[in-house]
Formats: C-alpha cells, structure tokens, sequence
C-alpha cells in the first residue's frame, strides 16, 4: 500500500495524498513500455556511437575546467552538474562525478567522457542544489565526497529528500515546494515547477518532488531546468520572472519520442522552451556524457543546429559549449 505523503496540500495541484504527479498529466509510463523500449533498444543495437567515434568526441567536445578566473560566471561539468560562481559563493547543481549513475557500482549507465574537474580540484562549495532523485541527479557517493571536500556545505533540495541527503553526513539541508524561496547571503533559490518524476527503488514512485531552479542575483535571473518534458506549466516561470539573463537547458536523452517525450525535452523543444521563457542567452546541458536514451552522443548538438535554424534564433543566443566550459554571467 503506498505510504502517505506527509507535505500533502490539497491546495496545490501537483499534490497527491501518496506523492506528487504533474498536473494536467496521466502516469507517463507503464512496465509495458519500459520492456517494449529495452527490446527494440537492443534488436536495433541502440545507441550508434559518434560518427567520429567516442575518441574523436571527446576531443571535439571536452576540455579540462580552470577555476581561476575572476568574475560571475558558470562552468558545465557534464551532464547537469554546473558550478556557478555569484558574488563569490559557489553553486553546484545535481552533482555527478562517478563513473557510472546506477544503484550498484559494476553496472548501469556508464560515462563516456570523463568529468572536466575532480571534487578535489573544485573551489569550496557554498550551496549543492537538487533536481531530484533519479541516479544521473542525485549520485550519493559524489554527494558524500563534496561533504568531505566542504563540511559546511548547504543543500537545497525538492519536497521528501531531506532525511536522505543528511544520512550521507550533510549538516544543513533544506527542503523546498515549488515556488520557496531561499536567501542566502543575498542570492535567491527559488524552487520552480518541472514536468517530470521521481524513483530509486520499486517502491517509492513519485514519492518526493522534482523541480527546476532559479537563482536570483544582482537583479538577474539564472534557470537551471533540471529535468523536464515540455509543458505549458513553464511558461508559469516567465510569468513570475520576467527576465532570464541565462537558461541552462537540457537537449538530450529524448529518443525514441513515444517513451521519452513525457520525461525530456529534446534540441526543437529546448529552442521553443528558450523562446517562450525570453531567455537573453541559454546553452545546452544534459548530453555528451551518458547514453540514457537512444539517440547517439553527437545527435543532440545537430539537432540543436538545426532547431536554431528552423526557429530563428541564433547560435550566440542558444550556445553549444564544451564539457568544462565557462560563460561569464
């Protein structure tokens, strides 16, 4: 019998008395289509590799971090780990830096291309922010290791993941609904809404809460998606915030459609996303590290050619940036 959800608000529409769902929206999956997506995945030897090969993508697409220049700015560590520096306080999003993003450590998902920065070579971290709690998110060895690397780290985290982040020794964590707000030495996280789901185990389906984030500094606007399908409950974000001076947008793991469209946005609907949210500048994020969908590594970044093409936005406007890369804010 599923477990009551103890943040249940029949005010809010993302509520369930068991969990949380997306509004608007049906359960956006069955057992069914998972064996039928796993089955045509593997009789059609899904996903091909880079047409350069995976050498020859890691050198086109990788570059190790540097640290050491002054200034607001935000470096893609792969995936959508992003570090950004504001004011001198260091934000780290959905930290991943283990080699594979699975319950167990010999098997599952596997990095292709290897993390721009080890967890020792990172500058002190202030705030960790979650998306939630899907494995290429929320890594609890990498989590464990940041606390070791800044004891005094504070984590940021949806609705029911509270009592999980702190058993891996973090000190101060702090659970945000959609729409909280949190001040931290003059910068604002604010938890926003995200067409998505939530699962680690066979039993705790939509459980605890996934989001996106905004971080409010200097009278700007800077969005981190997390993980999110297409829907018109975003454009709630552009209603609230009025500019976005810098989206971080994902623009993989979205094939085949038919599975993937209801949890990811893919190159043509990120461009849309972009558009419909007025953001100034965003760039691309979750791709080139794992092969969680079918589609090969350097797929996403055509497509994105393509969709800024079709769209009419510019390839300044939407960046394509190296793993390890940095964008002054």
């Amino acid at each position: 019998m599923p477990k009551a959800n103890p943040y249940y608000d029949p005010s809010k529409n993302h509520h369930t008395p068991t969990g949380f769902c997306n509004p608007g929206y049906p359960e956006s999956h069955s057992p069914e289509m998972v064996k039928r997506w796993q089955r045509e995945r593997k009789e059609q030897h899904l996903p091909h590799p880079p047409d350069a090969g995976y050498p020859g993508f890691i050198e086109q697409w990788w570059q190790p971090a540097d640290f050491n220049m002054p200034g607001n700015a935000v470096w893609w560590l792969g995936h959508a780990t992003l570090l950004y520096q504001i004011n001198g306080m260091h934000i780290l999003t959905d930290p991943v830096f283990s080699l594979r993003v699975s319950p167990v450590s010999f098997y599952g998902p596997k990095r292709l291309t290897d993390v721009p920065a080890k967890i020792n070579r990172l500058p002190p971290i202030d705030v960790v922010l979650i998306s939630h709690n899907h494995y290429d998110h929320l890594d609890l060895p990498s989590l464990r290791r940041l606390i070791k690397h800044s004891p005094q780290v504070r984590f940021i985290v949806p609705l029911g993941l509270k009592k999980l982040v702190e058993k891996q020794g973090a000190v101060r964590v702090d659970e945000l609904d959609w729409w909280d707000s949190l001040v931290i030495d003059g910068v604002t996280f604010t938890s926003v809404p995200a067409r998505h789901w939530s699962v680690r185990t066979l039993w705790d389906q939509n459980q605890t809460l996934w989001c996106g984030w905004m971080i409010s500094a200097n009278a700007r606007n800077y969005y981190f998606s997390g993980d999110t399908a297409y829907s018109p409950i975003l454009l709630e974000i552009a209603q609230r915030f009025q500019s976005i001076e810098m989206a971080a947008l994902p623009i993989g793991a979205y094939a085949p459609r038919w599975m993937m469209e209801a949890h990811h946005i893919n190159p043509q609907e990120a461009v849309r996303l972009h558009r419909e949210l007025a953001c100034k500048q965003s760039f691309a994020i979750h791709w080139g590290v794992f092969e969680l969908a079918d589609e090969s590594l350097d797929e996403p970044p055509m497509e994105l050619h393509r969709a800024l093409k079709q769209q009419g936005v510019s390839e300044q406007e939407f960046q394509l940036i190296k793993l390890g890369a940095r964008l002054a804010l």
